[in-house]
């Protein structure tokens, strides 16, 4: 396995009111010994890229968190570029999945134009001592992947970036499908990974109208931390609780309850679309209810869903995969779906439904579905060797079209 540098990069910088200016980063993964492996009578080398949004729930999560070793390994391993971006979070300032949208835009932005000095390999340099090599993204080769929420953000890619990118791949994606009850009904039993339900007393910062308060501050960056193997072992964490001192592998940075707990109040679509007054989930909820009494067939819930489509307004429907125009579903690119099938993170429904429309469209779509897979079964310890033929065969597909010229 070739040996990565990374280089850390700012590829946009938020300027607030009050005059503060955020930078806002991208990690940029390439293989070391790339000089040696490329005609070094060419100082420019132009190589494919693989642009991966973090997971998180829109909520958590920067460039190095959940991060995918098994992808970017078998990327750059290929030769090409692996980019990790960080973006806006919600709630943070008055940031909405519009925000989102615009962060994922200006990252393709970037990246289309991104060059890198490199520094050759020993025996290059003895080659050609005085033409140190610079590698550039190829716009015409760039990818786009995520998991859970990042797969948000690769779709949204697909729908509105230039240059469009050549491949999706979407892990356990969510919003393939936001109109299903999953986002907009209250859950009063347990329904995420068996883990309790929160208390919303204890996130009250988090919640809308507290959340826009003119103090809060845009966040790009909130890592998932955990509290340290030397933190108190006899103590009893409380999800939520500011005071919480442990135990060891607790999760130490609220926002890693928030997608959970707006999923449980069914409010989750408020915070991404900005819509709290009038809340278009309890709009959702009204309309469901007042159509309850329907028939439970495939017939019903279509004819619900699409009422609920017809409640967004046009301003929003920019924000949602599911309601593309048909002919924007023909552009898109190849899609490969990886979703495990017992995830209750994001229903497995979210990629089958959104692999069907592609497929109708006649998009080139992969659906893979691990059996008896929760929410992001990718990062358990011996995940390499349970699907390591699942993620050779991804790498292989990624390559194929990062290599292909246009």
């Amino acid at each position: 396995m070739a040996k990565v540098q990374r280089r850390t990069m700012v590829y946009k910088t938020l300027d607030s009111t009050s005059g503060e200016h955020t930078p806002v980063l991208l990690d940029v993964h390439y293989p070391h010994n790339i000089s040696s492996t490329t005609a070094i009578d060419h100082a420019d080398i132009p190589l494919g890229a693989l642009v991966y949004f973090h997971g998180g729930g829109l909520t958590v999560g920067n460039r190095t968190s959940w991060f995918p070793d098994w992808l970017q390994k078998r990327t750059t391993d290929a030769g090409h570029i692996f980019i990790s971006p960080d973006y806006r979070l919600i709630p943070s300032g008055s940031t909405t999945g519009h925000d989102i949208l615009e962060d994922v835009l200006d990252v393709f932005r970037f990246v289309a134009n991104l060059s890198i000095d490199v520094i050759p390999e020993p025996s290059d340099r003895e080659q050609n001592p005085a033409r140190p090599l610079q590698i550039r993204v190829d716009p015409e080769r760039i990818a786009v992947s995520g998991s859970s929420a990042g797969a948000l953000c690769a779709y949204l890619a697909a729908m509105h970036a230039f240059p469009k990118p050549r491949a999706v791949l979407s892990m356990y994606g969510l919003g393939g499908n936001f109109l299903i009850p999953h986002y907009y009904t209250p859950k009063y039993e347990v329904f995420f990974r068996g883990r309790e339900l929160l208390d919303p007393a204890l996130f009250s910062d988090f919640l809308y109208p507290a959340c826009l308060s003119p103090d809060s501050r845009v966040i790009t960056d909130s890592p998932n931390t955990y509290f340290p193997p030397d933190a108190p072992s006899d103590v009893i964490a409380e999800p939520g609780l500011e005071t919480n001192t442990g135990p060891p592998g607790f999760p130490s940075n609220r926002r890693m309850f928030l997608a959970r707990l707006y999923l449980q109040l069914g409010d989750f679509l408020d915070y991404y679309t900005g819509e709290y007054e009038p809340s278009l989930s309890a709009a959702f909820r009204m309309k469901a209810e007042g159509m309850r009494n329907s028939s439970p067939s495939s017939e019903s819930v279509r004819s619900l869903e699409d009422a609920l489509a017809r409640m967004i307004p046009s301003k929003h429907r920019r924000l949602f995969p599911s309601l593309c125009p048909p002919d924007t579903y023909s552009s898109w690119p190849p899609v490969y779906f990886l979703h495990g099938y017992n995830d209750s993170a994001v229903l497995v429904r979210e990629s089958q439904d959104l692999h069907a429309l592609l497929t109708e469209a006649g998009v080139r779509s992969v659906l893979s579905i691990a059996q008896g897979m929760e929410h992001s079964f990718d990062y358990e310890p011996n995940a390499d060797a349970v699907h390591g033929e699942e993620f050779d065969k991804i790498g292989a597909w990624m390559d194929g079209i990062l290599r292909a010229s246009s």
